[in-house]
């Protein structure tokens, strides 16, 4: 049975695991030598109701990248269709009425792959945007796994629809990179760089494409057993909705504690316990958030400092200063000087 993790160690499923260890392994690295120095026992990954801690698979990333010295590790991989990878989720997937139905249910369901992971779909007037939000222990999470789970969402909708769903835009929080061309041409899609979100982006028509399997009964009974074993895991991390949350409203000012729990549907107190047992805080969140957005603007050189610190909820730029000092160690000026963008 599915161990249920602690709200404070979040956890990804075996099955997706293993995909990335296959992945890993058609680049030609030693995949026993990374689980073991990741401390991930590589013969559990077979047992479909194991999870391991989502930092233990950051650590994976990080040292196959190092190994690897290749910015887009997996990229190859996650190109070919493999719906065992979304194991049970797979058949609620693939009787949705369209495509649309196919993100939306891996919005709902993306806690039995990972709890560490939000996926948010969203329409515009460009089109249906799949967001993709991994939170971070204790570093930050690499881009090159939002990457890899985007182009395995996006493969999984080509092999559905049998068509060669070609996105508007692949969104990445990252500066432009030359590196990337790779990405460019595996999602046969424009990139679109320092993005507030890891997100695709498909067109309407594309969205509403309907299913050559949908089924109509046969949905009601794969989701009833994905609701099953999503049950089984932990929600998300009030951590990363809070996270989350931020991020969208700090450019209209630095949202109060008050104000996010009440978009929470908890008190303060409920607030402030359940992020203790995270081992976190409000506080804590809303500065590792702003910092997190600061080293992305202010890779922008198209944003003034002005700006920055408007779109940091800061009330002037002597407060962005300030904190600048104190994440960075230096200016917000200076920062811009050592690390030029397109790093």
């Amino acid at each position: 049975m599915t161990r249920r993790p602690t709200p404070h160690h979040a956890s990804c499923a075996a099955f997706w695991l293993k995909a990335l260890a296959e992945a890993l392994e058609s680049e030609g690295l030693d995949v026993p030598a990374l689980f073991a120095e990741a401390g991930i026992e590589l013969d559990a990954i077979k047992d479909p109701d194991r999870r391991f801690p989502s930092d233990m698979v950051d650590q994976l990333w990080r040292l196959a990248l190092a190994r690897s010295g290749n910015p887009t590790l997996g990229l190859a991989s996650s190109r070919i269709a493999k719906p065992a990878s979304f194991d049970v989720v797979a058949y609620a997937m693939m009787s949705a009425p369209n495509l649309l139905g196919v993100l939306e249910r891996m919005s709902r369901y993306i806690r039995i792959f990972n709890d560490a992971a939000l996926v948010t779909v969203g329409e515009d007037a460009e089109g249906f945007r799949i967001a993709l939000e991994i939170y971070a222990g204790q570093q930050p999470v690499p881009w090159q796994r939002f990457g890899f789970d985007l182009m395995t969402f996006l493969t999984f909708c080509r092999w559905v629809t049998a068509r060669d769903i070609r996105p508007i835009a692949l969104e990445l929080t990252v500066a432009p990179d030359a590196a990337l061309v790779p990405y460019e041409e595996a999602f046969k899609c424009p990139l679109r760089f320092n993005a507030p979100a890891n997100a695709l982006l498909l067109s309407h028509a594309d969205g509403l494409l309907p299913l050559p399997t949908a089924h109509r009964r046969l949905a009601e009974v794969h989701e009833a057993i994905a609701d099953a074993h999503v049950r089984q895991v932990s929600p998300p991390p009030l951590a990363l909705r809070i996270h989350s949350l931020l991020t969208r409203r700090l450019p209209d000012g630095e949202p109060t504690r008050a104000e996010v729990a009440a978009a929470m549907a908890m008190s303060e107190r409920t607030l402030h316990r359940r992020l203790a047992a995270e081992g976190t805080s409000f506080l804590k969140i809303l500065d590792n958030t702003r910092r997190e957005l600061a080293g992305r603007y202010m890779d922008r050189k198209d944003l003034s400092l002005a700006e920055i610190a408007f779109l940091l909820g800061f009330a002037d730029q002597s407060s962005l200063f300030r904190a600048s000092k104190r994440w960075f160690g230096t200016s917000p000026g200076q920062r811009r000087i050592r690390v030029p963008s397109g790093k």
